[in-house]
């Protein structure tokens, strides 16, 4: 398979098939949660569910300073790679102008060295985050295969994207087809693996906080 034919796979039908699984399991996934259900709460409110929610999403989004004491290195670098991944995907003109022909809508794009410095900075943050998890026996201990997978297909897409914005190594026409197959397998993984958390992270927390709150407790 030559490297234009490689291209037009993952541009054609690759993405298609990686854009469904997406969406499909994405929704199925919701799906699962909504039909869990809730049993109506007979008990007399004692506060404010709404309150209650969003109170625990802005407390646990920020960890109170003796647990940060211990955790000092994971809410730093957490933080740094999921603002990078979030910042290069949606503030990269070439990325904006991909939304603007799926969505018909735009906005404005960050400087290209600011990109690429942030990009630099994430690419080195998820390493040291692999290299600390592997170092450490207890982290090493609780990962599961799933872990490494999640770390990986989160890794290739930044990695291959500064590959191709800088051409190194390999053919534009390559580099550009190898971005886009990542991207898809990160796609692919993402309804199945601890990726879902960026769509139920926040709903969970207003969740628990709300029934914390409905009680008149802190959560």
């Amino acid at each position: 398979m030559s490297e234009n034919e490689f291209l037009q796979l993952v541009r054609g039908p690759l993405l298609t098939g990686a854009t469904i699984i997406f969406v499909l399991g994405i929704a199925v996934r919701l799906l699962e949660i909504l039909m869990l259900g809730r049993k109506k709460d007979l008990a007399e409110p004692r506060g404010s569910a709404v309150k209650g929610g969003l109170r625990t999403i802005i407390m646990r989004s920020v960890s109170d300073r003796e647990t940060l004491q211990h955790t000092v290195f994971t809410e730093v670098t957490g933080w740094m790679f999921h603002l990078g991944v979030f910042i290069t995907l949606l503030f990269f003109a070439p990325h904006i102008l991909l939304f603007s022909e799926i969505m018909g809508v735009s906005w404005p794009a960050l400087p290209t060295t600011a990109i690429d410095a942030i990009t630099i900075v994430t690419i080195i943050t998820l390493l040291v985050v692999l290299v600390h998890r592997m170092g450490n026996k207890v982290m090493r201990f609780l990962t599961r295969p799933q872990d490494y997978l999640v770390w990986l297909v989160t890794f290739l897409p930044m990695l291959t994207g500064y590959m191709a914005f800088h051409r190194m190594g390999l053919s534009p026409t390559m580099l550009i087809a190898l971005h886009i197959f990542s991207v898809e397998l990160l796609m692919v993984v993402f309804p199945f693996s601890k990726l879902m958390h960026a769509f139920t992270l926040f709903t969970s927390r207003y969740y628990n906080g709300a029934i914390a709150g409905y009680k008149g407790v802190k959560s």
